[in-house]
């Protein structure tokens, strides 16, 4: 996942979606960092490396999915109308509100940093 700068890398991962910073990594340049964050209840599971976004193809890239609508990860979650309440009660702006459908329900969201997040569940 590309992050715009330093500000932007960890924040809205750990303060607003509850994961926890596993690893911290100086790059030396302008204070960029690599970052990798993980679910705070599965430390030796998948972890989500945040990037600095200096690669000149990330930015059309990223403004292509953006412009489509595709985000670029999804995070699973037990109940998605709770989630999305709680991530709209802090601030969270989302570009795709809650849809049913079968057998999932999703939103989409701005994560601040340039990138579109899907959160997703199953019916309960």
């Amino acid at each position: 996942m590309h992050s715009r700068g330093t500000v932007c890398s960890a924040a809205p991962y750990t303060d607003i979606h509850r994961l926890r910073e596993e690893h911290d990594v100086p790059l030396g340049e302008e204070a960029r960092r690599l970052t990798v964050v993980v679910a705070p209840d599965h430390p030796d599971g998948a972890g989500l490396l945040l990037e600095p976004a200096g690669h000149p193809a990330v930015k059309p890239c990223r403004d292509a999915l953006v412009k489509d609508g595709i985000p670029l990860a999804q995070f699973a979650v037990p109940d998605m109308e709770a989630e999305y309440e709680r991530l709209r009660a802090l601030g969270v702006r989302f570009t795709q509100e809650l849809l049913a459908m079968d057998a999932v329900t999703t939103a989409v969201f701005n994560d601040t940093c340039g990138n579109l997040i899907q959160t997703a569940a199953q019916p309960r």
